[in-house]
């Protein structure tokens, strides 16, 4: 159903936000590789967090679920490690839904798994590019085959696999996590060159389930290692909250003319809050408070506060990588900033849930903003905003990022076409925007 959205009168209250589903997902798929039981406690698990559930489920793993209140939900996953051995999935139909975090990393995991395994997903996930994670598996003497180079894909499982050397030639943390779940069940040392940054996620819960991961600088990327084989011991992981959905109220208070805003129990992993950094380089006014280290992941609280004014800026190279879920979000910042910003290297945005960047494009085009889209990117400077109707191609992260041009006046008002497709990633984004005065 169509969505009318208005400027906002003001911004102001305290959130608590889902879980960061990068981590709910990875917690759940090295839980069920663990030996012994494991809990995970998510907040608000959206439909891609629920889609791992599902596939494990498919896939042998006893996962229940038992509400901890507060929307958390406490997962109790049953691992199948044995014998100081990594667990091996079994095999099945698993529809992974639109989480092409569950179909890449199921993959590496599936590698050594104990059966024939078909990963499917929706319509929008089944255009998404996966040779780039099965021929690195390949390399490792697994056997995983795509269709045409996208999904669905087909997994045999095999006991013995083999350590690589690889280089990856675009940043991915989803095929470098892959990487490191098939390298738990091979003999030896498995090394990942990474051209770029990208989150450490998986390296960070291996770590604290035992396994001997390390990862250091290489030039503008990293080198990741991992010892194999290896077994991992049960995890007890309250994740905290998701930064990209942070990202929204974090560039709406931004740039709103009355805005105060905080945000409680956000996951502070430093590969994630790039976008805190290219904000305050425009001029943000953002804090940190009550910041704490002491768990797989850092998580602390984060007061924004309206910017007077915002400066133009440029983003590139590895900093595309580091902002990859924000960067929807950033355009409309930059749309709200006087002088033109500048997005290049952002090509791999063109093939997630939808071509961001004509999306992004054509909307805030729409709404008023001066937008040239580049091949990799684009050209925004404020412009005369207007009300618009435009398009999500059903993608949370456009949909999102178009609410919040609404509510801060980039465009004077908008009509979302599918304003339910924000629960892939943020179910109670509704709720949350209504909290802090946000009309709908």
């Amino acid at each position: 159903m169509a969505t009318p959205l208005r400027p906002a009168k003001r911004l102001r209250g305290t959130l608590e936000l889902p879980s960061d589903k990068s981590i709910g997902h990875r917690g759940l798929i090295l839980a069920a590789l663990a030996e012994g039981e494991s809990e995970v406690a998510v907040r608000e698990p959206g439909a891609d967090v629920l889609s791992t559930v599902g596939a494990l489920r498919a896939l042998g793993v006893a996962v229940d679920g038992r509400s901890g209140g507060d929307g958390v939900v406490e997962l109790v996953v049953g691992g199948l490690g044995k014998g100081g051995a990594i667990g091996r999935l079994g095999g099945g139909s698993v529809d992974c839904g639109n989480s092409g975090t569950t179909m890449r990393l199921l993959a590496g995991a599936l590698a050594s798994g104990a059966g024939l395994a078909r990963l499917t997903g929706d319509a929008s996930l089944s255009r998404r590019p996966m040779e780039r994670v099965a021929s690195p598996l390949r390399e490792m003497g697994a056997d995983v085959q795509t269709t045409e180079g996208h999904a669905p894909l087909t997994v045999a499982g095999r006991r013995a696999l083999q350590a690589q050397e690889h280089t990856l030639p675009i940043a991915s943390a989803q095929v470098l996590g892959a990487i490191c779940l098939a390298a738990l069940a091979a003999e030896g040392v498995t090394s990942v060159r990474v051209p770029g940054p990208t989150r450490d996620h998986t390296e960070r819960l291996l770590r604290a389930m035992g396994a001997a991961v390390a990862r250091q600088p290489d030039g503008e990327g990293t080198v990741s290692t991992i010892e194999g084989p290896a077994a991992l011991r049960p995890l007890s992981l309250r994740v905290p909250g998701d930064f990209s959905s942070a990202a929204a109220w974090i560039v709406a208070a931004t740039i709103h003319r009355d805005a105060v805003v905080r945000l409680a129990g956000v996951g502070l992993n430093p590969t994630r809050t790039a976008l805190i950094d290219v904000l305050r380089r425009m001029g943000a006014d953002i804090e940190v408070e009550r910041a704490t280290d002491d768990g797989a992941e850092p998580a602390g609280d984060i007061v924004v506060r309206s910017a007077p004014r915002l400066q133009a800026t440029t983003v590139s190279g590895a900093e595309v990588a580091a902002l990859v879920d924000e960067l929807p979000l950033l355009a409309v910042a930059m749309a709200a900033a006087d002088d033109t910003s500048e997005v290049r290297g952002a090509a791999e945005l063109r093939v997630k849930e939808s071509d961001r960047i004509g999306a992004l494009a054509a909307a805030l085009a729409a709404g008023g903003a001066q937008v040239e889209e580049l091949p990799d990117g684009w050209r925004i400077r404020r412009g005369q905003p207007h009300s618009a109707g435009v398009t999500t191609h059903g993608d949370h992260r456009i949909a999102i990022a178009l609410a919040v041009a609404a509510w801060t006046g980039v465009a004077a008002g908008v009509t979302l076409d599918d304003p339910g497709c924000v629960v892939v990633s943020y179910p109670s984004f509704w709720r949350d925007a209504a909290l802090v005065g946000a009309p709908r």
